[in-house]
């Protein structure tokens, strides 16, 4: 039986409810009244439920996905601007006890090499990643107890958050690890970490217990209700996702926003971020053994939808995309990309030698962080290094408040300018640099609040005369 407030998984996430869901939005894919309700409402910015969600998604009317898409642009624009925020992520282990079939870290996997990051070479990649510009980390780990324990992790983010190098730093420690308890939510918590991440894979758990047939992962329960741990435990910010490509994408879509709104419903606040990951090649992994992967079309489209039902959420998408595909969707609803990534334990003082062979996926956006960066100022956009809310506590309900109320924006513009400024002065090529100082004169003239301005005029000089980290 459906209960968006229970804790028990296949209440939540009710299958029942999902299949009536998808026939209810088959019935109604050219209801044009419908529809056009639909997107009305949705123009309030207050979002849509999972089942309305569906049937936009479904719509098979030409004018009436065009006005999908414009909507899509405008909320992103009202909530988000034109920033993209930047991260990289940093993989400190891929020994695992798990057998999930998409992933080439599954324990019967003979042919990867098995690699763990001390905390010493940990200290090097993170000079590394500072020496590109980054200030926000997202650690990945495989699930294994005795190599990659919780104690293990702590280290880690101790080890990072402690690394100072030149001008750099990193400020945000988001973490994505497997399904715990809540007392190891709680130390996470109290180690400072930013967003705690799981991707469900699949939310149909018939679909869900044959991707990942053994290993602790196999718990569909478990899994799925991690979240609620987590928020029990402390963590303010949780960020959900499906690997797109495992199952039939319409169900999964509807699944996450169920799970959106029983955070929101149970704990209180929903998802801090959303990932919209396709499946990619690895060794051991072919895509083509799937047979549910999806066009770039599908794809576009439910960042479209997903802007649209959920618009204060931040929206992530990795280099496991191209730059054509990157370049399309970040207009739609992206707020958060990743770039100069490596998806192999370490890899970034050094790239890896091809026969090490640790990586989770092959990486489809292969340019550098800094020509990522130029890229984004070409478009248009203020990428931005921004991790204020978190050190400010601008957390949870207290985040999503401001940005429904709209008075984010007062923080959030000089913010991602004076990170940029930063990356300018210390990291960027001198064509990125010419292209990001003309950026954040134009980009000055949009903040609204004149107080604001001065102090953050005041500071983009004080940042050029040596002085970091300045926040509002």
């Amino acid at each position: 039986m459906y209960d968006c407030k229970s804790k028990i998984a296949t209440e939540f996430i009710d299958d029942q409810e999902i299949m009536d869901t998808l026939t209810y939005a088959e019935e109604n894919k050219s209801n044009r009244e419908l529809i056009n309700e639909i997107l009305e409402r949705a123009k309030d910015c207050k979002g849509l439920s999972h089942r309305e969600a569906a049937v936009l998604l479904e719509c098979n009317l030409e004018n009436e996905n065009e006005r999908m898409t414009l909507l899509a642009q405008e909320i992103k624009q009202k909530f988000y601007g034109n920033r993209i925020v930047m991260f990289a992520p940093l993989y400190l282990s891929n020994y695992c006890i798990n057998s999930c079939v998409y992933c080439p870290y599954h324990r019967s996997n003979k042919n990867i090499t098995r690699k763990k990051l001390t905390q010493e070479e940990i200290e090097r990649e993170v000079i590394a990643l500072q020496d590109m510009g980054h200030k926000r980390l997202a650690l990945e780990t495989g699930e294994d107890p005795v190599n990659n324990p919780i104690e293990y992790v702590l280290d880690c983010i101790k080890t990072i958050y402690g690394v100072k190098h030149k001008n750099g730093a990193i400020r945000r420690v988001n973490v994505n690890i497997a399904a715990t308890t809540v007392e190891n939510y709680r130390k996470l918590k109290e180690a400072g970490i930013g967003t705690y991440i799981l991707f469900q894979e699949t939310y149909n758990k018939d679909s869900y217990e044959k991707l990942h047939p053994a290993g602790p992962k196999h718990d569909y329960a478990y899994h799925t209700e991690a979240m609620d741990r987590a928020m029990e435990g402390g963590i303010d910010d949780v960020g959900v996702g499906v690997l797109f490509g495992l199952n039939m994408y319409r169900y999964d879509f509807v699944g996450l926003l169920m799970h959106a709104e029983h955070l929101e419903a149970a704990m209180g606040v929903g998802p801090h971020t959303i990932s919209v990951p396709r499946i990619r090649p690895a060794d051991d992994v072919n895509p083509d053994d799937f047979s549910n992967a999806i066009s770039d079309e599908i794809f576009a489209k439910i960042v479209t939808v997903l802007r649209i039902a959920v618009p204060y959420t931040g929206m992530i998408l990795s280099t496991r995309e191209s730059e054509i595909t990157r370049e399309k969707v970040l207009a739609l609803g992206i707020s958060q990309i990743s770039g100069g990534s490596r998806t192999s334990v370490g890899g970034y003082v050094e790239p890896e030698a091809a026969e090490d062979n640790s990586a989770q996926f092959d990486v489809n956006d292969k340019r550098t962080l800094d020509e990522v960066v130029n890229w984004l100022l070409k478009l248009g956009y203020i990428p931005s290094f921004c991790t204020a809310c978190y050190r400010e506590g601008r957390t949870g309900d207290r985040f999503m408040s401001l940005v429904k109320s709209g008075q984010i924006a007062n923080c959030c513009q000089p913010n991602a300018l004076m990170t940029l400024k930063e990356y300018l002065e210390d990291y960027a090529s001198n064509d990125t640099k010419l292209k990001g100082e003309a950026v954040i004169i134009r980009e000055m003239t949009n903040i609204a609040n004149e107080k604001v301005k001065t102090i953050a005029a005041l500071r983009l000089d004080e940042i050029a005369n040596g002085k970091r980290d300045f926040r509002f």
